[in-house]
């Protein structure tokens, strides 16, 4: 039997993983740390586990469970930890499949199938059936870090389910294991060999006799009250055994919840998608009327109809995606409707759909390009969901609920006005077509009376589904958030039989206990409660966002686990998480263990919490997650303001004094530069590395003989500045390493017509004591900086710069650090990257036209910050046939690459895309690369060299000229 809660209790983590240490059960981790960063997925509930357990091979999860079968200690199954609904957290031991047992086992194109292990993530078997131009039918938003795993225990669905179904569909076979041992293989079976099967008289006999005779009592009840529409997840899915549809154990074990056995390999459906299709974007007054429209669109051949409510994308703030969403029929409301066929007939297709929309507006999408922005806006809809217009928090727990969909307009009306008797608000979106709408909604978890009305709603709500003959869920399970409503949905007599069903496979109650029958309650181990009291943390940074609070900002994350991606997809985040594969590793995994410091339970030492700093270690500071986070994470801000508190009074690691103070160090250097460099490539190298916390197998870069501000003082200015001033910011960098880019920059500046200016003195934004969490210097030499900076932005000068990192530490890091400094807000007002300042406010000049091709690798913070649409537009104008890397960040990311223990990780993340694609390039291709970082990596893992974007502009001025 399973312990009691009491008995729990007994079993402190530490037993337990020893116990699991000694059986053999793989990578086994119980440390506070690794506990909390489990405690929570992406739902509203928290539980912090004995032990997480990261099975390699399939003895180890056969020894696990052997292990806590002894122990008494119950297992939950967890792929991505993208769960909204709570059936991704336990109190016992979390078995997580996607970091080891991930394999694709086996691809057939021409039976269309392929065998996988449960933690492989459904992008990467997209992308092999792909190479056969097959894919996997099912395709939530989360396609490119759920697993396959978690989508057979959620049967999820995603947008194309309208047209090759939900997971359950796509399911041939499954190799599961029960709690109590018995390994099984599951598929369709024919009354012959449910004959055979329970003749064999062995457990396995034993279960299928259960389940035949469970359905042969209790057909009617399967035939009428089960499987009624496409998104009737709620429960088991009982109505697979019918007869009539093969006894199919196999889909009959989808959407389970881990609650009956444990997936050890699946064999799925493949299917081949249109040679073409068209996203018709159709405009709506509001998501009522979208709705209504619904019945009409479906009876065209549809591969899917998705919806979204324009409130939902009134809080993107991110200039490249806000520049889509603007162009989107001015309307309150949208519906995208996909088409697929061959390329000649979809002009025709989409014509005859709009005619039958009743639309207020339309936009018929055949590039890819475009209609991948769009579908991006609606993946992220899950975050954006998070936060209301007005910048409230919202949640889930009623996000998942679906109606036919012929209903769905009346159920819609009504829900909104359930919301609005409740003093609630949310933003719908989701899968109208099929029904199943997805809302985040602003509880107030921090009072008693919020959760109160939690539950009142979640009732009331779950009334009017009923009503409507929907289902609780309709892709997302029920978990904690739904299961102990189902009987509103279902009755006694059907409860009876999940009962039964969960009895059969799981007598013990030992696999995820809790979810779907004897649920625990809806309003129980809530992640935000009125009785948890967070510890009071004063801040450096203002964290206004967030009303000043640090805990309130660290939950931001609510598990939508975007940074999980493992492949590069047009984003930054999470460089480590990409190399690691670790949970501890991702702006999640992180964010989590912060947010569980503020709350003093599971890590109890707070800012001096060693838990948060190691996690912190591999994080690059690279801002990624700041702009690629639906939620707005932003981990680098987090990191130094941790790194701040956590070493206040104490010896800070080598690296912090070595590169934090790097640009105080380097104007020292330069009064003996030949000396310096000498020193640093000589037999002392290595100590001195070992002195200053960098790692051995990085060279130091070279100071020049020479830096920018000596040369520029002493040269006579040139142009006829008939434009004015400009002040060109001079980082420390670009200063004393590669004073070259800032003379191209001088060089372009004044062919433009602007008489260059530099600082008085020699200033800093204070970006390596920003990363290193020194804020207190940080502020100092930042009002510095303002102050010398104030007169020229006063009088209207734009500050140019050209390093992309103190560039971004200007315009953001600066008026944080100076909270309610107006001179530092002016100046992140007036800074400009060069191509903003040429393309947006330089009127009449004319770029010189260079005949050349590139590869451009963004700075992290620049895509981050201000993103790359000026300098593509610029590239664009000079007739350079310009390619961006999607390569994410270069991996070295300022001290971060230098620091010793980084190196391997530093390096790998380069590896993964920009350091192959630069090896790749012709010798005629111009590696474009503004981040002194970018171009350090570059240099060091290749042969090649990196050239700034001022460079490049300033080698085509001199080549015109030479013409001239």
């Amino acid at each position: 039997m399973i312990a009691t809660a009491q008995g729990q209790e007994r079993l402190d983590a530490a037993a337990v993983t020893e116990a699991l240490t000694r059986g053999d059960c793989g990578e086994v981790h119980g440390d506070a740390g690794r506990r909390a960063q489990y405690s929570a997925d992406a739902s509203n509930y928290r539980r912090t586990p004995l032990a997480v357990v990261f099975p390699r091979e399939r003895r180890h999860v056969l020894n696990t469970l052997a292990v806590c079968r002894r122990l008494g200690v119950p297992i939950t199954s967890r792929g991505a930890g993208t769960s909204t609904s709570g059936q991704a957290v336990g109190s016992g031991v979390v078995m997580d499949f996607s970091r080891h047992f991930n394999r694709l086992l086996a691809l057939d194109p021409d039976a269309r199938t392929a065998t996988v292990q449960p933690g492989i993530v459904l992008d990467e078997l997209q992308k092999a059936a792909g190479e056969h131009g097959l894919l996997f039918g099912a395709d939530p938003s989360t396609h490119s870090r759920c697993t396959l795993g978690g989508m057979i225990g959620n049967n999820a669905c995603g947008s194309h389910s309208l047209a090759w179904g939900r997971t359950a569909e796509n399911v041939l076979e499954l190799e599961v294991v029960t709690y109590r041992g018995t390994v099984l293989r599951l598929g369709e079976m024919t009354r012959a060999e449910i004959d055979e099967a329970v003749a064999a008289d062995d457990e396995r006999g034993e279960l299928i006799a259960a389940l035949h005779e469970l359905t042969e009592r209790n057909l009617a009840t399967l035939r009428t009250k089960l499987g009624r529409f496409p998104r009737q997840v709620s429960g088991y899915a009982l109505e697979h055994l019918l007869p009539e549809r093969r006894f199919n154990l196999a889909r009959a074990l989808v959407g389970s919840e881990g609650t009956l056995a444990v997936v050890l390999s699946a064999t799925v459906r493949l299917v081949a998608p249109p040679p073409a299709r068209a996203l018709v974007v159709l405009g709506y007054p509001d998501a009522v009327a979208a709705a209504d429209a619904v019945p009409a669109l479906l009876k065209h051949q549809l591969l899917a109809l998705e919806g979204l409510d324009r409130s939902l994308t009134d809080i993107v703030t991110r200039p490249e995606t806000r520049r889509t969403i603007d162009t989107l029929p001015r309307t309150q409301a949208w519906l995208f409707a996909e088409l697929g066929g061959q390329e000649d007939e979809l002009p025709r297709l989409a014509e005859e759909l709009v005619a039958a929309a009743g639309c207020g507006g339309h936009e018929i999408v055949t590039d890819p390009v475009r209609a991948r922005q769009l579908w991006r806006i609606r993946e992220d809809g899950a975050g954006l969901a998070t936060r209301l217009p007005d910048s409230s928090e919202a949640w889930p727990g009623w996000e998942d609920a679906a109606v036919p969909p012929d209903r769905l307009g009346s159920y819609l009306r009504q829900f909104t006005e359930l919301l609005a008797r409740h003093g609630l608000q949310g933003a719908v979106y989701g899968h109208f077509g099929e029904g199943c709408l997805h809302v985040r909604i602003d509880f107030d978890f921090t009072t008693e009376h919020g959760t109160a009305v939690f539950r009142a709603f979640l009732t009331e709500a779950a009334e009017l589904v009923a009503a409507h003959d929907g289902s609780l869920s309709g892709e997302h399970g029920d978990g904690q958030a739904r299961s102990e409503l189902l009987p509103l949905m279902y009755g006694p007599d059907v409860i009876a039989l999940f009962e039964q069903f969960k009895s059969a496979w799981d007598p013990d109650n030992g696999l995820n206990p809790g979810m779907i029958v004897d649920p625990l309650p809806i309003d129980g181990n809530l992640r935000i409660s009125p009785h948890r009291t967070p510890l009071p943390l004063a801040t450096v940074f203002p964290f206004h966002a967030d009303d000043g609070d640090f805990a309130k900002a660290t939950r931001r994350c609510v598990g939508v686990g975007k940074c999980r991606t493992a492949t590069l997809s047009g984003g930054v985040m999470c460089p480590s998480y990409r190399v690691t594969r670790d949970e501890k590793d991702s702006t999640r995994g992180r964010a989590r263990l912060l947010y569980e410091m503020t709350q003093g339970e599971v890590i109890t030492d707070g800012w001096r919490s060693s838990e948060v700093r190691d996690a912190l270690d591999l994080c690059l500071s690279c801002k990624g997650c700041s702009a690629d986070c639906p939620v707005g994470v932003d981990l680098a801000t987090y990191k130094s303001e941790f790194l701040h508190h956590h070493y206040k009074g104490r010896l800070r690691p080598a690296s912090h004094y070595s590169m934090g103070w790097l640009p105080l160090l380097s104007r020292l250097a330069a009064r003996m530069p030949r000396l310096v460099n000498a020193l640093t490539a000589s037999r002392l190298a290595p100590a001195i590395k070992r002195l200053g916390g960098i790692a051995a197998e990085r060279d130091v870069p070279r100071f020049a003989d020479r830096t920018f501000l000596t040369w520029f003082r002493e040269r006579t200015p040139e142009g006829d500045g008939h434009r004015g001033p400009a002040v060109l910011w001079v980082d420390s960098f670009n200063n004393h390493f590669t004073p070259d880019v800032l003379k191209a920059g001088v060089t372009v500046l004044e062919d433009a017509g602007y008489r260059v200016q530099v600082p008085d003195g020699t200033q800093c934004c204070g970006l390596t004591w920003i990363t290193t969490g020194q804020l207190g210097i940080a502020r100092r030499i930042a009002r510095r900086t303002t102050r010398a900076l104030a007169p020229a932005v006063r009088a209207g000068i734009p500050v140019v710069g050209l390093e992309p990192s103190c560039t971004a530490a200007l315009t953001s890091d600066l008026p944080e650090l100076l909270d309610g400094d107006t001179d530092a807000r002016a100046l992140a007002r007036s800074t400009l990257t060069l191509a903003e300042l040429l393309v947006h406010q330089t009127p009449g000049w004319q770029p010189p036209r260079l005949d050349a091709r590139s590869l451009s690798q963004t700075h992290c913070h620049q895509h981050a910050t201000s993103g790359f649409t000026a300098d593509s537009a610029l590239l664009a104008a000079m007739g350079v046939d310009n390619s961006v890397l999607n390569s994410g960040c270069c991996g070295l990311a300022g001290n971060f690459g230098f620091e010793r223990g980084h190196y391997d990780v530093s390096v790998a993340a380069g590896e993964q895309a920009l350091l192959p694609a630069v090896r790749a390039a012709g010798p005629d291709t111009v590696v474009l690369a503004d981040g002194f970082s970018c171009r350090t990596q570059i240099s060091q893992q290749t042969d090649r060299g990196g050239t700034h974007l001022a460079q490049l502009i300033a080698r085509a001025l001199q080549e015109e000229h030479t013409r001239d």
